[in-house]
């Protein structure tokens, strides 16, 4: 493989924090080593790591021998490293990270009209989301029912491993990018899946498969985005007026998703979210139905349960609080319940200086975690369920509850 030498965007943690906003349940191909985060994206390996005040990325094209990665220089660029491949790589960065909205005016914009995003968001700074591939969220999410994150991420990596197509490896990982929808669309598929694990969700992502490519593959789906956040290249356009339920985009995706198999309203939202970048969208699942009765006095009268008629109205509150972005302030609230990342690190932060291109750069291990989030740096297996499960039966949706959820203690 070619591979670009490191490279720097200033970047602060409050911007974008990769030990959260890479952990949070949003996409699940991501593997870190180290200190460092790689997926397959767009043709190549990307990997990018972060300290207190620069993004570093690196890419890797398929080519020649994977060069082993090393520690990113402080050093200005130079002419040598600037390729329309590695040009092009900083544009994905900054799409797929999706660096144009300002976060830290956005936190305090929900702050001073919300006192428990106040409360809550100083341990959980830089959760943003991100700008992914819609087939990619589209599958992720469809394999999210009834499951948790490390599961999704396993599925994830099967199906890549299994259909996608191989890029090179980092060590004796390999890296497989997103198969596409006609691949996951042959006959065989749906028994291949079911004997890989996937159970009910293998026919819910042949059937979906099916379905895209009827409807002209992935230029489907990417009509159903928001025009201020179009794919990678396109030029930017304008929404609409934002209403209660959202822009009229946003409803009209919302709805063609719902058509497909194993899409019921929170994968609709899912995916309208974090692959069409609607930021309005407010999935609600059986987590997110905890944290509306615990804390915004949901679960009472005409809203004891999470019916449609509920999960429409927990959107709509939402929105009215945090306006067109409620996902983006929704995300950080669901973070910060996550069991994951309940628990705060040890005081003592392990720091080691290394040289790099004739400077001593401090790095610290645990930084991000320790400063933003609050985590153990160790992947911990959470429990967390997406419970809110929409199963496609006659052309109608079907909410299934778990009515009996308990209300959790607010710690």
């Amino acid at each position: 493989m070619q591979t670009s030498p490191w490279r720097k965007l200033p970047m602060s943690l409050t911007e974008v924090c990769l030990d959260t906003t890479l952990r949070c349940g949003q996409s699940f191909r991501w593997r870190k080593l180290d200190d460092t985060w790689s997926c397959a994206l767009h043709g190549r390996i990307l990997s990018i790591r972060q300290d207190t005040t620069n993004l570093y990325y690196q890419a890797s094209f398929p080519g020649s021998p994977f060069e082993r990665l090393t520690p990113p220089p402080s050093a200005p660029r130079s002419r040598a490293d600037s390729l329309p491949e590695m040009v092009d790589t900083e544009a994905l960065v900054h799409h797929y990270f999706n660096l144009g909205p300002n976060l830290t005016e956005l936190y305090e914009q929900w702050s001073s009209v919300d006192a428990n995003f106040k409360k809550k968001a100083p341990r959980f700074a830089g959760v943003r989301i991100l700008k992914q591939d819609a087939w990619e969220a589209l599958v992720g999410f469809i394999c999210s029912s009834n499951n948790n994150i490390i599961r999704i991420s396993q599925m994830m990596d099967k199906l890549c491993s299994h259909y996608g197509p191989l890029l090179g490896y980092i060590g004796a990982t390999p890296y497989h990018d997103m198969p596409s929808p006609m691949v996951l669309a042959d006959p065989k598929v749906e028994s291949q899946l079911r004997q890989l694990g996937f159970g009910y969700r293998a026919k819910y992502l042949h059937q979906t498969a099916v379905q895209i490519c009827q409807k002209d593959n992935e230029k489907w789906l990417d009509n159903l985005r928001n025009p201020e956040s179009p794919v990678l290249g396109q030029q930017v356009g304008t929404a609409g007026e934002m209403q209660p339920g959202g822009r009229a985009g946003y409803r009209a995706a919302h709805g063609e998703l719902l058509a497909l198999q194993g899409v019921g309203p929170k994968v609709a939202d899912c995916v309208c979210l974090m692959g069409l970048g609607w930021g309005e969208a407010v999935p609600v699942d059986t987590h997110v139905w905890q944290i509306a009765q615990r804390d915004y006095k949901f679960g009472k009268g005409k809203h004891s349960s999470l019916t449609k008629a509920t999960y429409d109205a927990v959107g709509d509150r939402f929105r009215s609080l945090w306006g067109k972005e409620a996902g983006w302030a929704h995300s950080v609230l669901f973070t910060a319940d996550l069991r994951v990342f309940s628990e705060r690190p040890s005081a003592k932060m392990e720091v080691k200086t290394v040289k790099v291109e004739g400077e001593d750069l401090a790095i610290d291990a645990n930084l991000a975690s320790a400063l933003v989030a609050g985590t153990k740096t160790e992947v911990v297996e959470t429990k967390v369920k997406r419970e809110l499960e929409a199963d496609r039966q006659d052309g109608s949706a079907i909410l299934k509850t778990n009515t009996r959820a308990k209300r959790r203690k607010h710690l």
